[in-house]
């Protein structure tokens, strides 16, 4: 099997589909003697702020001197991303073998594994092969009922954040929601709470209380000093200085909470100095989390994709943008997936908009683009919509050249792939 075939066979159509439940990823770890057993993780799980909470752990431990994994998801340009030993992207020839292996075992199921469910069976053999030290492991959807959730203990659980997200799936309030990431936390081993209203916070703490697991809450009222631009973010957090490479105002908020990881990890034996901890997180990039794609014109991607992600992404562009036109609005390139609380997030966003260009984003969940600019519509708000993604990102662009505006891609992390192309080649073009 060759890289290409081992794609294809991960998303072939028999693959295709959410289907909650632990029973056929079980099955698969069992015919593959466990591989998970063998490593041990830092889960991380939460609506908001995972990927770049990960990938700032993940460098953290790099740092210190371990051999770490990070599996992520969904990749947003290359499938490769979302299987990393020290920071690096898993290799075409790696995996198409792990792949290879991972498929006679798989094939001989009669309830077949979902795509998701392969795809962490792939990655727990590679990390075995690996002999990683750590393996820091993203949740994909809620927490109870996800694929990672097969590991039967970790060194630390992390919720980032609740907030409303997947509510056909996880519940229709923050406390369902916050009860289905729960799920994740282990009997005795020690969980961390981010970002969350009371009723969230009580169901983890609760949940962590009654599995024996000591619960601790980030301090986000021990950040000061914040000084943040276009080029990074210095701040203090309990009175230590800190200095990041991640844009946006919500990462100080993710980093506190990393901070806070570290002593946990610290009290479960990890030798992680300060020093490790300043470079890992001068190392730390993640795409798409308020992203300078180009900076003349300034355009930026930031993949949030339901309100507490938008909420940052207002925040943000307050911060960072309004003083760079005359009336302190920007441009908008958006595209949402139709299962998303979408009239919510473009009222949110609406007062800061000179116009919108809307796209429909290459998934089956998409909202079409004729949708999203009726809902601007609707908010008063000049919006066009575009058959093709391409064409409403050359629009957006000469827009924001001819405009001298920033404008801002977000509504989904499907797109970007397809965005950050379409930019590069718009400014080809332009030069």
């Amino acid at each position: 099997m060759n890289y290409t075939e081992a794609l294809e066979y991960i998303h072939s159509v028999s693959w295709k589909g959410s289907r909650p439940g632990l029973s056929r990823i079980t099955e698969l770890c069992e015919k593959l003697g466990h591989p998970e057993d063998s490593l041990k993780f830092i889960h991380v799980g939460g609506t908001n702020g995972k990927g770049s909470t990960c990938r700032m752990l993940s460098c953290i431990l790099e740092s210190a001197g371990y051999r770490v994994g990070l599996y992520t998801s969904p990749f947003v340009e290359r499938f490769n991303e979302r299987i990393m030993l020290n920071n690096r992207d898993i290799s075409d020839d790696d995996l198409a073998s792990v792949t290879e292996y991972v498929k006679q075992f798989a094939d001989t199921m009669e309830d077949a594994p979902t795509e998701f469910e392969l795809i962490t069976a792939i990655a727990f053999e590679y990390y075995r092969r690996k002999e990683c030290d750590y393996v820091v492991l993203e949740v994909g959807l809620g927490g109870r009922l996800d694929s990672t959730n097969i590991i039967k203990s970790a060194v630390l659980s992390v919720i980032t954040g609740i907030d409303l997200d997947h509510m056909a799936f996880l519940g229709d309030t923050t406390a369902k929601i916050a009860a289905e990431k729960a799920g994740i936390i282990k009997p005795g081993c020690p969980v961390l709470f981010g970002e969350g209203d009371d009723s969230a916070e009580e169901v983890i703490r609760k949940t962590a209380e009654e599995r024996g697991s000591s619960y601790l809450r980030t301090d986000f009222s021990a950040i000061a000093d914040i000084s943040s631009d276009l080029t990074g973010t210095t701040f203090t957090f309990r009175g230590r200085p800190v200095k990041i490479g991640l844009h946006g105002l919500y990462q100080t908020r993710n980093t506190a909470t990393v901070l806070t990881a570290c002593d946990l990890l610290r009290d479960a034996g990890l030798a992680i100095s300060e020093e490790a901890v300043d470079a890992g997180l001068a190392a730390a990039r993640w795409m798409a989390r308020f992203e300078i794609l180009t900076e003349n014109p300034l355009v930026i991607y930031d993949g949030a994709h339901n309100p507490q992600g938008i909420s940052g992404a207002v925040e943000n562009v307050r911060h960072y943008l309004t003083d760079k036109s005359a009336d302190g609005k920007v441009l908008f390139l958006m595209g949402v997936m139709a299962d998303k609380d979408y009239d919510k997030m473009i009222g949110m966003l609406a007062p800061l908009a000179s116009s919108v260009y809307c796209v429909t984003p290459p998934n089956s969940r998409s909202l079409p683009a004729e949708g999203v600019a009726a809902e601007y519509e609707s908010f008063g708000v000049t919006a066009r919509a575009f058959d093709e993604l391409t064409d409403g990102v050359n629009a957006a662009c000469d827009a924001a050249r001819d405009e001298k505006r920033p404008l801002v891609c977000l509504g989904s992390l499907y797109m970007y792939a397809d965005v950050k192309h379409a930019v590069c080649a718009w400014g080809e073009t332009a030069r």
